[in-house]
């Protein structure tokens, strides 16, 4: 069985995510395969380069994420023209680990973390899609003291997604990551049992 993680930024996705494994999912992470389809050297990050400028590279090599971001969160034509160079090597890799896992570990839980399910279309890739909930204050908060940086920064963030709100309406499964670390584990836990996965 699989289900696509998703959630908005600063949501506690990554927390949901290790209560799983702790459980005994396997996880997919699309963030980590986003890092690896741009390692110093790879033809992603070449492409990328060539389409943003020698700006977004540091000294050696490799991707300046901070740069980056300035750049495509400023600018939507410029987001859209960097998710058409990373998507499609990313699916890739994401579906392949996904098949293998699911082929060698038929009786676990498969878990595919991806920061941008809703918005990329991915649905129909999974069973069933677990949204990771804070309110959208929390949101801004979070990201805030997270990344240090302004709320207007923040808030263009926010608004580069679909809503959060909009996101719980559209999942299968909630996990309100609004309280304590204890409530949101016993919300894992419902889950975990109801699917009978112990």
């Amino acid at each position: 069985m699989n289900i696509g993680l998703t959630g908005g930024i600063a949501c506690g996705k990554s927390t949901v995510s290790a209560m799983l494994v702790s459980r005994g999912a396997i996880l997919v992470d699309a963030d980590q395969l986003a890092r690896d389809v741009v390692e110093p050297g790879s033809p992603v990050l070449e492409r990328v380069a060539a389409q943003f400028g020698q700006a977004v590279l540091h000294a050696d090599g490799s991707l300046n994420r901070k740069k980056l971001g300035e750049i495509i969160f400023a600018d939507t034509a410029a987001r859209k023209q960097l998710e058409n160079l990373l998507h499609p090597p990313i699916r890739s890799l994401m579906r392949e680990q996904m098949e293998t896992a699911e082929r060698e570990h038929p009786q676990k839980l498969v878990v595919i973390d991806v920061p941008l399910l809703y918005e990329s279309g991915l649905t129909s890739m999974f069973q069933e899609v677990m949204v990771v909930y804070v309110p959208r204050e929390v949101q801004v908060e979070r990201l805030m003291l997270r990344d240090g940086i302004t709320e207007m920064a923040a808030q263009e963030r926010l608004a580069a997604q679909i809503s959060i709100e909009e996101k719980r309406g559209l999942a299968d499964i909630v996990i309100d990551n609004s309280g304590t670390r204890e409530e949101t584990s016993r919300q894992v836990d419902q889950f975990w049992f109801r699917k009978g996965l112990s």
